[in-house]
């Protein structure tokens, strides 16, 4: 097992990815045309900071960079086009944050305690763990049907945790696209601010993933929101 852990690690260390198209009514858009560029476009290189402000977004610039926004409906399913496919263990999530009156999913810049989770996925465990997110090249999540109208940042995120095992190692991987929700409901959620909802030894960000093989794990942030 522990011959297995430490191969394991060494042939993941160079699996990075981003987020960059958003998927929507079967059409993947095309690259930061919906989706905030990210700083890690070229290099693909994660987030290991929980404090820095680059783990709201991972904008390249604050603001939107020019990027547009997407109609959708409330109970769709919207994703991403991961690039690069996603090749390291750990969690997906997607927040969203509603943006306050008089602003738009262009302006909002996400400050604030306006994230709120709207999906996570966790391990199945066993010899060793497998993760339902390994491997996709296509990430997505349906809207709250209960959710009110108005602009909103949608924020995936992936948290790489083959390195967690001591403060500062996990990676993070996220993006925000931008949407107008509609034909929902009348729902606002309180939510988190990003950075803020984290801290370096959450137990699901400061993890032993190879070994001892662990029997369960801890989602860091908020709960998932239910309508």
């Amino acid at each position: 097992m522990k011959t297995f852990a430490i191969i394991a690690l060494l042939g993941a260390v160079q699996a990075h990815y981003t987020f960059p198209g958003l998927v929507y009514n079967g059409v993947t858009e095309a690259d930061w045309t919906y989706v905030r560029q990210t700083t890690n476009f070229q290099s693909h290189s994660p987030v290991t900071d929980v404090q820095d402000s680059q783990i709201r977004c991972y904008e390249i610039e604050p603001g939107s960079n020019g990027a547009k926004t997407m109609a959708v409906k409330a109970g769709d399913s919207v994703g991403f086009r991961v690039d690069g496919g996603i090749q390291h263990p750990g969690p997906l999530a997607f927040y969203m944050a509603k943006a306050p009156e008089g602003q738009t999913a262009e302006s909002f810049d996400g400050e604030g305690a306006a994230w709120f989770k709207i999906y996570e996925d966790g391990p199945t465990f066993g010899e060793e763990i497998t993760w339902p997110s390994s491997g996709l090249e296509e990430v997505s999540v349906n809207i709250p049907t209960c959710l009110a109208e108005g602009y909103y940042l949608l924020r995936v995120e992936h948290i790489a945790l083959h390195s967690a095992g001591s403060t500062g190692g996990a990676q993070f991987y996220q993006a925000c696209a931008q949407l107008h929700v509609s034909g929902g409901g009348s729902k606002s959620f309180t939510g988190v601010s990003l950075p803020g909802a984290y801290k370096a030894t959450d137990p699901g960000i400061l993890f032993q993933l190879y070994w001892p093989t662990p029997t369960s794990y801890t989602n860091p942030g908020p709960a998932v929101v239910k309508c």
